[in-house]
Formats: C-alpha cells, sequence, structure tokens
C-alpha cells in the first residue's frame, strides 16, 4: 500500500518564511552597534570647539614662570668672563655653553660619573650639581687652566706618561680630581681609608689614591694606570 508523502508536509501556502541567514544577521548587529557607537560620540564632538580654549588656559596657569637671563661674573682660571645667563643653568652648562671652556665634560650629568670635575677655591666639586650663580667672584679651574704657560702640570705629565687614559672622555675629570687630591692630602686632610681620621695620613698609598679617586668613573678601565700617575706625582713632588 502505497504511503501518501502529501499528508505528512504542510501545505506550502502555510509553510514559514524562511530566517535570514547567519551571516545577514551579524551584519545588521554590527552595522547598529557601529551607528550607536557614532551617536554616542557626537555630542563630544560637539564639544570640541570649545577645548582649545580651557585647554589654553590650563597650559597658561601650568606654564612655569619666565626667568629673565641676568650678567654674572665668572672667574675661570684667572681670567674674567662677563656672562649673561639664567640663574638656573648649571657652572657646568655655563662653562660649555657661554663661556666656550669645553674641556670639562657632560656625562651623567647627575653627579655620579665625575667626568665635569673643576674646581673652585681649590676645593673639587661636581659642575654639574650647582648653579653658575653660585661662584661669582670665585676662582674656578679647570682641566684648561691646570698647565702653565710652557708646559702641563706634574699630574698632566703623570697621566701621559702612565698613559692613565683611553678614550680620554673622564680625562679632564681625573685630573682634576687628582690635583685637589694631591692638596688634599698634603694638607693632612684624612680620607675613609685612613687608619686613624684624627691623625694626619702616614703616606699616599694606593689604599689612599683609590679612596680619594673614587668619585671619579672611568669606563674604559684604566684605573691601574690613574692611582700609578698619581703616585708618581706625588712622589715627584714630596
Amino acid at each position: 500500500m502505497s504511503h501518501d508523502r502529501s499528508h505528512d508536509a504542510p501545505a506550502a501556502a502555510d509553510a514559514p518564511t524562511s530566517t535570514p541567514p547567519a551571516d545577514t544577521s551579524r551584519r545588521r548587529f554590527l552595522q547598529s552597534a557601529a551607528a550607536a557607537a557614532a551617536l554616542g560620540a557626537t555630542p563630544h564632538l560637539h564639544a570640541q570647539p570649545n577645548a582649545p580654549a580651557s585647554d589654553a588656559a590650563n597650559d597658561t596657569a601650568s606654564a612655569p614662570p619666565v626667568v629673565p637671563a641676568q650678567p654674572v661674573q665668572l672667574n675661570i682660571n684667572g681670567r674674567e668672563y662677563a656672562l649673561h645667563i639664567e640663574p638656573r643653568v648649571t657652572l657646568l652648562d655655563a662653562l660649555r655653553d657661554y663661556a666656550g671652556l669645553t674641556g670639562t665634560k657632560k656625562g651623567c650629568d647627575r653627579g655620579q660619573c665625575g667626568a665635569c670635575t673643576v674646581l673652585v677655591e681649590g676645593r673639587r666639586i661636581n659642575a654639574c650639581l650647582t648653579l653658575a650663580v653660585m661662584h661669582e667672584g670665585q676662582r674656578i679651574t679647570t682641566v684648561e687652566g691646570l698647565a702653565s704657560a710652557t708646559q702641563p702640570s706634574p699630574i698632566q705629565r703623570a697621566f701621559v706618561e702612565r698613559d692613565a687614559l683611553q678614550c680620554g672622555f673622564c680625562t679632564p675629570g681625573q685630573l682634576c680630581s687628582a690635583t685637589a687630591c694631591l692638596s688634599e692630602f698634603a694638607a693632612g686632610t684624612a680620607s675613609a681609608a685612613t687608619a686613624d681620621v684624627r691623625t694626619r695620613p702616614a703616606q699616599l698609598s694606593d689604599a689612599e689614591i683609590r679612596e680619594r679617586m673614587s668619585g671619579n668613573l672611568c669606563r674604559c678601565g684604566a684605573y691601574v694606570n690613574i692611582v700609578a700617575a698619581v703616585r708618581d706625582a706625588h712622589s715627584a713632588g714630596a
């Protein structure tokens, strides 16, 4: 007995409408989401023309005050320099950029390497950590002022003889520091390496030299020859 399939399936007229493909529904959802996002951003876009005025006001309020330059007289290597600089200019920048004495080097610019060491009233300091206006009227000596008019200083000569330099970047600071090191020892100033800081150091040993020169870094690693050069200069002047 044959099976009549017309009774199993609903009539074509009664069939429900077909659902849209999944990719079509997804596309409509993404289009709706994009439209909603654009609509949400519209008020912000309309407010933009007014933003620059408030931003300009904030920038004006937060801008640091303009500090006018002022005349500063510096005695560098026995010569008077009349500079016109801001009070915030460091001694290092004043020497290099205003006085034109580029022998003093800018290394770390944070007082850690000693490349900018100069002498102020015979005392060694890091030029990057002090302001130029603070040293008006004081005697400043840079590496350019260590030698005499006819010959290098004893420490400069010892550095050459001992080959106590490689790239040479730290050498100006090393020379100024070594000059002060010898002067400090001659004055009887103790160091952290002195056995009894209450008494005058007995001799300028290698340990004393290393301690007194420890604030000057040499990335080339010429420390052994630097110590030997300081020792030779001390012996020559003893």
